[in-house]
């Protein structure tokens, strides 16, 4: 009898730290949408940020009660110095940056669609395609390289806080980690890329050496490291000059990062900065909860979730599910679309969802919380729950 055949793949994602230019704008921005919705639970925000060498800008539409009470420059300032900017001579700290603030109010067009007399029939605040994804591949149901890659960047950023012997790291940082997929299946790490900024007496051999060590005593735990995985340590030599100083951040350009690595569609709408009537990101959301349950209970290894809206419509406009030839039993695509379209299980209407997450009035979590380190995986935010995995095994027979 032949063996069976292997197929081999590797794959490749990344993440960013908190202090990269990209995510203090996205911190900033989900910051100003805690506030508003703090002040006035049905605000309507689409707050954006821009950063850059000694400036931070704000704008975008906001639409709240009371909001002139909110001090957005007090905002992103607090957010600056907790990720960690506190020296002016880098050229970006919360105490120094220059602020100009260009929020205005929302469009009534936009309003129109998703006001409704009846908070049942709240339109969706765009139109679009979302996707949520899970794979069993991870504990907390998520892709190996993004998840590995996130923790890298958390293990370094509470070593920098706790100062000392590490007083040598600053706040900006990346890592990029590569699995080798046999069958696929996460198999090995092949290549674990690190760039985290030092200062300038930090940019030493030595201290790269040790970054190299933190990463191996975390990855060793994965079961995935061998003596074959290859190790890339601020390969340019140096990384000294590093956040909104060294390079311009906008809100919204990781959602990649955000999500999934890229082991699944995106719809190509960002999260960051919006409020939960945007679709954007409440949806996707959801669809990340519908999927990690159909996940939990066994139905697929894997399973993506496309759903469908149009601006101001309080219903779905399509399902689409993909298993990738990993369901089990009986259970099929098109089995799960119409489990989907029915709503008794999971009910993708813009009210309906906002209200089963809870996201108008988050408990033990804040948007902020969501803005660096991935949406997703995290036990701390709702759309985690796997609260719905033995009606879903109820519904298809999954023993």
């Amino acid at each position: 009898m032949s063996e069976e055949k292997v197929h081999t793949h590797v794959f490749t994602s990344e993440s960013v730290s908190e202090g990269h230019p990209d995510k203090v704008a996205d911190q900033i921005s989900d910051a100003i949408l805690d506030a508003c919705l703090r002040r006035d639970p049905q605000a309507h925000v689409a707050c954006e940020t821009a950063v850059g060498p000694d400036i931070v800008i704000n704008l975008g539409e906001i639409a709240c009660q009371g909001f002139e009470g909110i001090d957005t420059e007090a905002i992103a300032r607090r957010v600056v110095k907790r990720i960690g900017y506190t020296v002016p001579d880098e050229h970006f700290a919360a105490q120094t940056f220059k602020y100009e603030n260009f929020l205005h109010g929302q469009s009534p067009d936009i309003a129109q669609g998703v006001n409704r007399k009846s908070r049942q029939k709240q339109g969706a605040g765009d139109q679009g395609m979302m996707f949520g994804y899970a794979t069993n591949e991870t504990r907390n149901f998520m892709p190996a390289a993004v998840v590995y890659s996130h923790e890298l960047l958390k293990i370094f950023a509470r070593l920098r806080r706790r100062g000392g012997r590490y007083n040598w790291l600053r706040p900006d940082a990346k890592t990029q980690l590569s699995v080798v997929y046999e069958n696929g299946r996460p198999r090995r790490i092949d290549t674990v890329v690190i760039s985290q900024q030092t200062t300038e007496r930090g940019a030493t051999k030595l201290n790269y050496e040790e970054v190299k060590r933190l990463a191996c005593d975390y990855l060793s735990k994965t079961g995935l490291l061998d003596e074959r995985t290859r190790f890339f340590v601020n390969p340019t030599g140096k990384f000294v000059v590093g956040g909104p100083c060294g390079d311009s951040g906008l809100t919204g350009r990781k959602i990649v990062v955000d999500t999934y690595g890229g082991m699944a569609a995106h719809g190509g709408g960002a999260f960051s900065g919006k409020d939960p009537s945007k679709v954007d990101r409440s949806a996707a959301y959801y669809a990340r909860y519908a999927a990690k349950n159909i996940v939990a209970a066994g139905l697929a290894d894997r399973c993506q979730i496309q759903v469908a809206y149009a601006i101001g419509v309080d219903k779905p406009v399509s399902f689409c599910v993909k298993t990738f030839g990993t369901a089990h039993g009986s259970v099929t695509n098109a089995a799960l679309e119409r489990m989907l379209a029915s709503g008794k299980v999971f009910d993708f209407r813009p009210y309906a969802l906002i209200e089963d997450l809870g996201l108008l009035k988050p408990k033990g979590w804040c948007y902020e919380d969501t803005a660096a380190y991935g949406h997703f995986g995290r036990d701390l935010f709702p759309w985690e729950r796997i609260d719905r995995v033995e009606k879903l095994k109820k519904i298809f027979k999954i023993g």
